[in-house]
């Protein structure tokens, strides 16, 4: 009997786009392993083809990732070793690919990144905004509803936000962007990022949505949206009657008062008797 080396993953980036972004070390571990793991077969069949890539593939995708996941791992402890692709971009980053990650890993088996395209990091090295500190958001709630209860939430999010959005949504989510994280905040729209119809959009939330509504071209393809976090008064702490109006603002415009002020209080980090005050203070104010 003899004892089989355990097999690996490999975690690989593939592109977002431009097929001149793959790395040599991308090729050569997808040559090279048993088998890879891809989101959908049928794209990245047309990857593997134009590079003359002909190893076997399995499909793990959101509906099957969870009952595929343990028999890669069986077949990694065999030996066999697998390589992790999505249809573009990196693996496990709004992609699927986590399950299986957090499988192997309770595993013990070895996981290798080979890195590459993100369309978040793409967009915020163009973005002009802040990136030393920032939030990923991914894709925001589909449902009008739930997508402003989150935007809410990031009110007073002080790093810089990135988002990822459809094509058919991407006018909505603009106006809920400006509506609730204000108008005139800062933020850049990445289109089809690294491929031939790359546009980068510049400009406040507002404008941003306008030309959404206007331009035609700005909802053909995938949307990469980066927005500048929520600015910091001079002088002014975290809990202030300021920031906390801020806050239940739009969470009043949209929530029941008891709701918004129980939400704001956790937000800016405030006792939830002083956010209900404020809440019917505001409300009466509005009111008159």
């Amino acid at each position: 009997m003899t004892n089989q080396p355990a097999g690996r993953l490999y975690v690989v980036a593939t592109p977002i786009g431009n097929l001149g972004d793959i790395s040599s070390r991308a090729l050569h571990t997808l040559r090279t392993c048993a088998l890879i793991a891809a989101e959908d077969t049928r794209h990245t069949g047309g990857l593997l083809k134009h590079f003359g890539i002909q190893t076997p593939m399995v499909s793990l995708h959101d509906y099957n990732e969870l009952k595929r996941s343990p028999e890669l791992v069986s077949r990694m402890q065999s030996g066999v070793t697998v390589a992790l692709v999505s249809d573009a971009g990196t693996p496990g980053v709004s992609d699927p690919g986590f399950e299986l990650v957090r499988a192997c890993a309770a595993a013990g088996i070895e996981i290798i990144a080979v890195p590459g395209p993100c369309a978040a990091v793409a967009a915020l090295s163009i973005g002009a905004l802040p990136t030393d500190r920032f939030c990923f958001e991914g894709f925001l709630p589909a449902r009008s509803a739930a997508r402003r209860a989150r935007l809410n939430e990031l009110v007073v999010e002080p790093r810089t936000l990135v988002f990822y959005e459809s094509p058919h949504r991407v006018q909505d989510m603009l106006e809920d962007c400006a509506r609730i994280l204000g108008p005139e905040r800062p933020a850049a729209a990445a289109r089809e990022i690294t491929k031939v119809h790359e546009t980068l959009y510049r400009g406040p939330l507002s404008q941003l949505a306008l030309r959404a509504a206007a331009e035609a071209d700005f909802a053909r393809g995938e949307i990469v949206l980066v927005v500048a976090g929520a600015p910091r008064r001079a002088g002014q702490p975290a809990g202030t009657t300021g920031e906390l109006d801020r806050v239940l603002k739009p969470l009043l415009s949209e929530l029941p008062l008891k709701q918004a002020a129980r939400l704001a209080a956790q937000i800016a980090s405030v006792r939830d008797n002083e956010a209900y005050k404020r809440a019917l203070q505001l409300k009466q104010e509005a009111g008159s």
